[in-house]
């Protein structure tokens, strides 16, 4: 298998991309390219006593996509950037699956471009997954699609539970629409068509759908597949991040306070630690493209080498779980009547 890597991809590029990409080749034994500037990604390899990893090869691009360009048109404009190699390659079948710490909206744009949605797929779906309650929740859309149809929400549901049950195992995910109340009178217009259609698909035996949820029920655990268009789900996830970042700065201050409080850090450090990692994204890798015919991963901008060999191993895994697939067979569920 080979694993194509935007080397220059990302805040912390290209070293956090470079030495990821290699640690990953060593790690789970497949091949990865590295998609940008030679000089520069031998030069990080080197720093790293990881020039000769078996498994590894450069590929050159001399250009780079940057989180300030725009989205709809970078790749056309920049076709010797690393993004636009590395989606070429992706497309050209010198490539299994593709990973990129880059620009969001370019990803999505060559990922529908290059890689082709799924026939039948109304829309590619960024897909981030966060802990919960007992686990994790797969938000999808989180940012991709900011305007749905009824038929999109349908859609996200099935490629979510597709994703959860195939790649972490979680037979009959339970499926929730995010909306402003459980009843299954409440929401917009949107939301109330969504419901019934995801009411059919799990009358029908072909979703667990649990119904409505609302946004303070997510983290809790009441589903592992949150449906939403993508301007409700990323309010939510940046929500849920920055309520976690200020939670756990308060919970330091806390404990700073005074030499008693600093006794009591010490008495309950390893469990504040383990909190601590069910917020660590390294360990995650990235957030799949749901609905595109080729395995497109998006790490975070500020992925380090960690994250960017995690975000490798799971375009390992959705290469290998056959999902495309299972969503090809499927598709006729998906859509409903023009």
């Amino acid at each position: 298998m080979k694993i194509i890597v935007d080397a220059m991809g990302g805040d912390n590029a290209p070293e956090s991309a470079a030495w990821g990409g290699a640690l990953a080749a060593r790690e789970y034994g497949e091949e990865v390219l590295l998609v940008g500037d030679p000089d520069k990604v031998l030069t990080v390899l080197k720093s790293k006593g990881m020039e000769h990893t078996p498994g590894v090869t450069i590929m050159p691009a001399s250009d780079l996509v940057d989180m300030h360009d725009d989205p709809a048109t970078v790749l056309r404009h920049k076709p010797d950037s690393s993004m636009a190699v590395a989606f070429k390659l992706l497309k050209a079948g010198e490539g299994d699956a593709l990973v990129s710490a880059g620009n969001t909206g370019a990803l999505l744009t060559g990922a529908t471009l290059y890689g082709g949605r799924i026939k039948g797929i109304r829309r590619g779906a960024l897909a981030p997954v966060m802990p919960c309650k007992g686990g994790q929740v797969m938000l999808c859309d989180a940012g991709a699609n900011t305007e749905c149809t009824a038929e999109m929400l349908l859609q996200f549901a099935f490629l979510g539970a597709l994703y959860i049950e195939k790649i972490n195992g979680i037979k009959k995910p339970r499926v929730g629409l995010v909306n402003n109340g459980t009843e299954d009178t409440k929401g917009d217009p949107l939301r109330k068509e969504a419901y019934a259609l995801l009411k059919k698909a799990g009358d029908e035996g072909r979703l667990n759908f649990v119904g409505n949820v609302e946004g303070s029920m997510v983290p809790l655990g009441a589903c592992d597949v949150a449906v939403c268009d993508g301007y409700s789900g990323n309010v939510m996830l940046k929500t849920i991040e920055g309520v976690a970042k200020f939670m756990a700065s308060e919970i330091k201050g806390v404990f700073t306070t005074n030499l008693a409080t600093k006794l009591g850090y010490l008495a309950c450090r390893k469990q504040l630690n383990q909190f601590r990692e069910l917020f660590n994204q390294d360990k995650i890798g990235g957030s799949p493209f749901l609905g595109i015919a080729k395995p497109v991963i998006k790490a975070h901008g500020s992925s380090n080498e960690i994250a960017v060999m995690n975000a490798v191993r799971q375009a390992i895994a959705y290469t290998n779980s056959g999902m495309i697939d299972e969503v090809r067979k499927n598709i006729a569920y998906m859509t409903i009547d023009q």
